[in-house]
């Protein structure tokens, strides 16, 4: 068999006849069923393999794969090492903890996205053997006649081999939103996918008349299988939350690792016990590093995810919601994101005047415009659906008997009075199509078309007075009319009539011009907000279509889009090699190819920006995966979208988008305050301890009381700014930098400024506890206590800078009081309860010991406070 049946590179271009031959298939007869096998063994399946499932233990080893799970590992060895058992199993139960928090989350996440892919079984009509039969999609092979008809989803590439009236919609291949016309009429070679009108694809569907095509290729040798090994080439980066999260997790590991060996160094210098030595360095390791930190990450965005799904956009990633957050352009494609994907009447223009999205009582009042609709009610072969039933036929059609049904005009009702006699369809060479309607003893001729063929076909003009002769003048004024409607991005037709005395009359003569319909696929009514609250929040949205420049710009305006500056695909290229800073200035791309999509995705992304690129169709699929984030329609969407996508909108809603935008941000902002919790409460204990060593004191705090500390208190509190709903003008603030760390140098200031107070009332409780004559245990409890309820009381120290004292995000939210609540008594419990007393080497606090403990965890957070007010007098004065 000829390499015809690999490709349908050439196929289009080829004659029907041509296409057969090579197969070795007659159409009337079809494969025989041991050729088919034959084929099926040497061509495979007619699949496009799915993403594979993640595996329960790849998610498991990604818990484990960061620096601070390798620091805390290394020090639960070491306590084994020198037989500190409770240590070591301390710490392990920490690693065990956040492994399985991080397990649970993300494996919950990885199966709801797989749950979503799930394909369904689809079949196809096939010639076999002479006999048609419905066999599995997944067993047609090249040779293979198939039969389709208005509302079938193509399930291979097929070379047209006879038509009637086809048409498909290709709009998830090309982005075009209008329906093709087909025919078994070879393309030119060098058509591109769009202009293939001899080819019907796998992944699109026929919307009008029926057909018979061989298959020229399956699986991943169709357009849509060559798309998605362009999926497979576009390589994501890891999310900005990832890659700042390993930063900081390095940061702490070599500063930790440092310290440790420096503390070391000194002991053994000064000749100091080796186990006292290797206490002392456990303490300060497990001080400094914030166990909770990937637990608290984790959490944040599982928070979010769940939130989200909530709100109709399940992730795949748990990163994807805070990385939409830090989106700085969002490249969306049109058909089915901005638009609604279906036709609809604009625009009416008649002699008495031009009409825009009239309302009923308007058409209906007006004659020329009742004749308009009554020529295109009739000349067509859509059917409105009722009673659940979903509208069948051409979108084009089906918008037509709309506006007549608006105008009080019913199909059904007509062809009462108006029977069909008999039907022209519409062809290629022509451009018209007409249907010839029994009225008394005369027949009513209704034709519509492409504008200039009906015009050029007319010899008179309908006006408000009646018939008047079409003269050169009117011509020029009707082409003129046809190209402003054009300019705005509509599809136009124009209707023509005429009456005569026999049903076999010629249909394209002596018509007489009735008028012009403009039609488009509307915006979706909520995309306009949406869009402004995007440039409220500082976000580029910028259109990337398969369309037509002028309809892709017309949409623009229509949402509010920056439509001034329009790029072609055929252009791209040239202007991201040699004028790249346009791109700042470009608001939408039209006629753009996958890989010219793909190539505008990374051209922003190596100008700096963070990439969000939303879509539904196959031809969007490289792009979605190569973007920082790529967002795929649930509904319209098509399952090679999902695939390649990190976030999936369930309602094909755009602004649901937004709300993902503001989520991600409350994230981050999440993220970074519950990190500069944990880590201002671990410095303060490194100061406790590293000071306490440097003054040849005892350990205020012991490193199982550490531990505890950095379980408790540090945790619970962190996980309740996790699940906090952010500041409530957070969308009025403009997008992060993208390099911006979770904690830069002024986050830094104020967590060492604020651990410094931490410190200070530990070390103020464990100078009154000696002056006051205890000793031990007593003292102890004293600063451990101490200690931890400050640093519990430092939640509250948590709130934005721009908030209130009382009212802020902080005491609006619910699981902080919880945590609260909860620390507080997991603090009090132990020392009354004697086996995590003895463990702890704690003591039940007498009332003295309470008012030291009391006194001194509060006097931190009243004096960071009162700093605060300070700083903020300061920044108003000036």
């Amino acid at each position: 068999m000829h390499e015809v049946g690999l490709t349908t590179a050439t196929a289009h271009s080829l004659p029907a006849s041509d296409i057969l031959r090579a197969l070795q298939v007659e159409p009337e007869q079809g494969l025989a069923e041991h050729e088919a096998t034959e084929r099926r063994i040497r061509f495979g399946s007619n699949a496009i393999a799915a993403r594979k499932r993640i595996s329960a233990l790849t998610i498991l080893l990604h818990q484990l794969q960061t620096p601070v799970v390798y620091l805390l590992a290394a020090a639960a060895a070491l306590a084994f090492w020198f037989g500190e058992l409770a240590e070591g199993v301390a710490i392990v139960a920490v690693l065990v903890l956040n492994t399985l928090i991080g397990f649970l989350t993300e494996i919950r996440a990885a199966r709801s996205i797989e749950a979503l892919r799930a394909l369904g079984r689809t079949s196809a009509r096939v010639r076999r053997d002479g006999h048609t039969r419905v066999l599995p999609a997944a067993d047609l092979v090249p040779g293979d006649m198939l039969l389709v008809e208005a509302g079938d989803a193509i399930s291979a590439d097929l070379r047209i081999v006879d038509a009637s009236r086809l048409a498909a919609d290709e709009s998830t291949l090309t982005g075009e939103s209008v329906p093709v016309d087909k025919s078994p009429e070879p393309a030119a070679e060098d058509a591109r996918i769009a202009e293939r009108t001899s080819m019907l694809f796998k992944g699109t569907a026929v919307t009008r008349g029926s057909g018979l095509g061989v298959v020229v290729a399956t699986g991943a040798r169709t357009e849509l299988g060559r798309i998605s090994h362009l999926v497979e080439q576009a390589e994501p980066e890891s999310s900005p939350v990832e890659r700042r999260l390993a930063w900081l997790s390095g940061q702490l590991v070599w500063a930790v690792g440092l310290l440790t060996v420096v503390i070391a160094a000194v002991g053994m210098a000064k000749g100091e016990d080796a186990f006292l030595v290797v206490e002392s360095s456990i303490a300060l390791a497990v001080a400094a590093i914030p166990e909770g930190l990937p637990i608290v990450a984790t959490l944040a965005l599982a928070r979010g995810m769940w939130r989200m799904a909530r709100q109709n956009a399940l992730l795949e990633r748990l990163s994807a919601v805070e990385t939409l957050g830090a989106t700085t352009v969002i490249l969306t494609d049109k058909t089915g994101t901005l638009t609604e994907n279906r036709m609809a009447v604009r625009r009416l223009w008649v002699e008495s005047g031009e009409v825009e999205k009239a309302g009923a009582e308007e058409l209906a009042g007006d004659a020329l415009l009742q004749r308009l609709l009554h020529a295109t009610v009739l000349c067509n072969e859509a059917s409105l659906g009722h009673g659940g039933v979903a509208h069948s036929g051409d979108p084009m059609e089906v918008a037509l008997l709309l506006a007549g049904r608006a105008a009080g005009l019913n199909r059904r009702e007509l062809l009462r009075g108006f029977p069909i006699a008999a039907k022209h369809a519409f062809d290629n060479e022509s451009k018209m199509m007409a249907t010839v309607h029994q009225h008394g003893d005369t027949y009513f001729y209704a034709v519509k078309g492409a504008p200039e063929h009906v015009l050029a076909a007319c010899t008179g003009m309908l006006t408000e007075n009646g018939e008047t002769t079409l003269d050169e003048a009117a011509r020029r004024l009707w082409s003129g009319r046809i190209a402003e409607l054009g300019q705005h991005g509509l599809r136009v037709l124009a209707c023509a009539t005429k009456l005569a005395t026999s049903a076999d009359a010629q249909p394209y003569g002596e018509l007489v011009f009735v008028g012009l319909v403009g039609l488009e696929d509307p915006a979706r009514a909520d995309v306009p907000q949406a869009i402004r609250d995007c440039r409220q929040a500082g976000i580029r949205v910028v259109m990337v279509t398969g369309d037509h420049a002028v309809t892709a710009r017309s949409i623009g305006r229509a949402i509010g889009l920056e439509a001034d500056h329009v790029a072609e695909g055929r252009h791209v290229e040239h202007l991201i090699a040699k004028h790249p800073q346009e791109l700042k200035r470009v608001g939408i791309f039209a006629r753009v190819s996958p890989a010219e999509k793909l190539a505008i995705v990374r051209a922003y992304q190596a100008s700096g920006e963070i990439v969000a690129m939303t879509g539904d169709g196959v031809n969007d699929a490289p792009a979605l995966k190569q973007a920082d984030i790529g967002v795929a329609m649930g509904l319209r969407g098509t399952d090679v979208a999902r695939q390649a996508a990190a976030m999936i909108l369930l309602d094909d809603a755009f602004p649901t988008i937004v709300k993902a935008v503001r989520e991600g941000r409350v994230i981050f902002g999440n993220i970074r305050r519950a990190v500069a919790y944990l880590l201002s409460c671990n410095i303060s204990e490194v100061l406790v301890v590293g000071i306490a060593i440097a003054a040849a004191l005892p350990l205020p705090i012991l490193p199982l009381q550490i531990l505890y500390l950095n379980l408790v208190t540090d945790v619970f509190p962190a996980f309740a700014l996790a699940m906090g709903e952010g500041e409530r003008d957070i969308l009025e603030r403009p997008p992060r930098h993208p390099k911006e760390p979770i904690l830069g140098r002024r986050q830094w200031t104020t967590i060492v400024l604020q651990s410094i107070p931490l410190a200070g009332g530990t070390f103020a409780a464990l100078g009154l506890a000696l002056s006051a004559g205890w000793t031990g245990e007593a003292v102890v409890t004293t600063t451990f206590l101490t200690i931890a309820f400050a640093q519990l009381w430092h939640v509250f120290d948590m709130r934005s800078s721009r908030s209130g004292v009382v009212a802020n995000e902080v005491t609006r939210n619910p699981w902080i009081w919880a945590a609260v609540g909860l620390c507080g008594a997991l603090l009090a419990v132990p020392p009354y309860w004697p086996l995590m007393a003895e463990v702890l080497h704690v003591t039940p606090p007498t009332a003295a010991m309470w008012a030291v403990i009391t006194g001194c965890s509060l006097a931190p957070s009243l004096l960071i406070q009162v700093g605060r007010a300070i700083i903020a007098l300061a920044n108003r004065g000036r």
